[in-house]
């Protein structure tokens, strides 16, 4: 089984229709989303219609808080998903506002396939746990992270690329030509970010998973689209665009 996983969307469709056209040229069997489709970026609506069409996706702290409550997010953050709940309430088509709310509401926090773990967090709280690559040196939460695991986990939630492993390693794709053999029975793998991402690089990350080899893959897209689109909207912080040039 093949498997592309992508997460952290984050309302950027010029982002995710890269990744998608990508995804189309690797020959995966499942595409799943780790969540967080919506929040920070301009086009909530169009990224929920396209996830929606994947195989899988689980439930992102983004997306529960367009749902439900935006509780403990920063006030750029806050705003921003307060923008986003209107935009997914609202809509020409109501039936199609309809079927991506009860898409939203219908989501599972957590996806089991045999030994393969999907999640958005952690496998310790799914929602809404980071785990930093500083978490190495927290032997403590590590140790009882991979207690509860069973297998490889995948989940994003950071924005920040790379594995985790049992001797308190975390392996960054850029040490790696990109593509990392898991050489444990366990392992977190954090697939990084399709709309936002942090670790430094402007360009869309995902991964795609086989017989356990992670690759990840960054895919370039016309930052100013989006960024632009966000700074003719008001209640996104221009922060948000400016954010994307950087991979910050």
């Amino acid at each position: 089984m093949r498997i592309a996983i992508v997460s952290d969307i984050h309302g950027n469709l010029e982002a995710l229709e890269r990744v998608l056209v990508d995804i189309a040229s690797q020959a995966c069997d499942r595409v799943v989303c780790l969540g967080d489709m919506v929040g920070y970026g301009p086009n909530p609506r169009e990224c929920v219609d396209l996830v929606s069409r994947m195989d899988a996706c689980v439930l992102g702290n983004h997306d529960y808080g367009a749902l439900i409550d935006p509780e403990g997010f920063s006030a750029t953050a806050e705003q921003a998903i307060f923008w986003t709940r209107r935009e997914l309430e609202t809509g020409p088509d109501q039936e199609q506002t309809r079927a991506r709310l009860s898409f939203l509401a219908g989501l599972p926090r957590v996806l089991r396939d045999e030994n393969l773990l999907f999640v958005h967090g952690s496998v310790r709280n799914p929602l809404n746990e980071y785990v930093f690559p500083e978490d190495i040196q927290n032997r403590r939460k590590m140790e009882k992270l991979f207690s509860m695991l069973q297998g490889y986990c995948f989940q994003g939630h950071t924005h920040v690329p790379g594995v985790f492993t049992a001797d308190m390693t975390f392996l960054r794709p850029e040490e790696t030509m990109g593509k990392i053999q898991l050489s444990s029975d366990k392992a977190m793998i954090n697939v990084g970010s399709v709309g936002q991402p942090r670790d430094g690089d402007w360009r869309a990350c995902y991964v795609v998973y086989e017989a356990g080899t992670v690759e990840y893959r960054r895919v370039e897209y016309d930052v100013a689209i989006t960024s632009n689109k966000i700074f003719a909207i008001p209640d996104l912080d221009n922060f948000l665009g400016e954010r994307l040039r950087e991979g910050r």
